[in-house]
């Protein structure tokens, strides 16, 4: 993958991240109820990337 490619990958899922956060917020739910369930996704798609 091209440089430009990768820092543009990057910087777009830390803005996207920054957005989520920003409308968790906004919508008055706790991240720490959303954490749990991202966590699973998380290890759920790693384990699939090894296999």
């Amino acid at each position: 993958m091209p440089l430009p490619t990768f820092l543009a990958l990057i910087a777009g899922v830390i803005v996207m991240a920054g957005l989520s956060i920003a409308v968790v917020q906004l919508a008055g739910v706790s991240l720490v109820w959303l954490s749990v369930p991202m966590l699973a996704l998380a290890l759920a798609a790693r384990a699939l990337r090894w296999h």
